[in-house]
């Protein structure tokens, strides 16, 4: 996109009754951004669904004045534009109605051909939730996923963190401008999360933070990604919303579930109940369900060697299925005495071993 593309887009984007909706109608009808707002109101009245409310301050030299004064903030801080006809813009927000016609980017982010997958939940996260959303991202670290979430408290900052530490690509979905960062606190994560990824926001340097910038925010995380995980969530909360967006673009929503007598829980138990999402009892349970294989990512399979060096917890899983065959993952838990985090990513390391394969059903067997 040229420099002055980029002006005409800004300033249709600032338009307060033009949403993302119709900017796209408006500009898929006339071509581009400057011709719609070149183009005679008579005209655009003509276009389904748009009325003179909607086109009532087209026209007013202010727009044009702000977008030129958000281009130099845009040049002088080096940031990315992100336009939703371009080829740059990411592929899965490009199939959501309500995608941002511009997106404005910081980092090294790289979604091209990316397993994408976002991970929501409780700002007031437990230690449940943090050891369960640690170990999830640890377990899916073969199959090199980008985690996205909304670096906000809890849920978020801890899976990004957890992305960051296993070396994963983690971006941050932001609800105001790249001009400043929220939790105040968390701006010492900044460097590592744009040198692991970066942030996304469709919020001006000028936008007054609002607190329902969040839940614009949340259709972001939704549309980036092929499924949205829930940690922990009370009985309401955004974390839900972004779950609701995530099943009206027909992606997979899974949840953790938890006993019904812990209020973080709710939230989560309530969306399996209403079939709203996959249970996620284990974090095999994800690229299970996504069809994710390991030969297929970008991490090396390992061939089976004649000496391979298995540590305790191995051998003792190794042992258990040399005696017993093939068994569901719960049952090696169970009868190992292991947690099943653990065995979990125990079973994960032994398949990159070339040790053990997974079966249809959960199942696992000795090679």
């Amino acid at each position: 996109m040229t420099e002055d593309e980029l002006l005409y887009v800004l300033a249709l984007q600032h338009i307060p009754k033009i949403g993302d909706i119709t900017a796209k109608k408006l500009i898929n009808y006339c071509g581009s951004a400057e011709a719609v707002l070149k183009e005679k109101k008579a005209n655009l009245l003509k276009i389904d669904g748009i009325g003179t409310i909607t086109l009532n301050d087209l026209h007013s030299k202010i727009h044009l004045e702000e977008a030129e004064k958000e281009l130099l903030f845009i040049k002088e801080n080096d940031i990315e534009c992100l336009y939703f006809a371009d080829n740059e813009y990411p592929e899965k927000l490009k199939h959501c109605i309500d995608g941002p016609v511009l997106m404005f980017q910081s980092g090294q982010v790289n979604l091209k051909q990316q397993r994408i997958i976002s991970i929501v939940g409780a700002r007031k996260i437990t230690t449940y939730g943090i050891a369960f959303c640690e170990k999830l991202v640890e377990a899916l670290k073969p199959f090199n996923p980008v985690i996205v979430s909304g670096f906000a408290y809890g849920t978020d900052i801890t899976a990004q963190k957890a992305a960051i530490k296993n070396d994963l690509q983690t971006i941050g979905c932001l609800a105001h401008g790249l001009n400043q960062i929220y939790p105040s606190v968390h701006k010492k994560y900044v460097a590592q999360v744009e040198k692991n990824g970066g942030f996304l926001t469709d919020f001006w340097s000028t936008d007054t933070f609002d607190r329902n910038n969040f839940l614009k925010r949340n259709r972001i995380i939704a549309g980036l990604s092929e499924a949205t995980i829930v940690i922990e969530s009370a009985e309401k909360g955004g974390s839900l919303v972004t779950a609701d967006i995530a099943n009206s673009y027909n992606r997979d929503v899974f949840a953790v579930p938890g006993r019904t007598t812990d209020s973080q829980s709710i939230g989560c138990n309530n969306l399996i109940k209403h079939q709203k999402a996959h249970v996620l009892s284990n974090p095999l349970d994800v690229p299970y369900i996504l069809n994710w294989k390991l030969e297929d990512s970008k991490q090396p399979v390992v061939q089976k060697q004649l000496f391979v060096e298995l540590d305790t917890e191995e051998k003792l899983i190794y042992n258990y299925l040399k005696t017993n065959n093939k068994q569901l993952l719960d049952v090696i838990a169970l009868e190992c005495q292991l947690p099943i985090f653990k065995v979990a990513s125990v079973l994960l390391n032994m398949e990159l071993k070339g040790v053990i394969r997974p079966l249809p059903g959960k199942l696992f067997e000795l090679v």
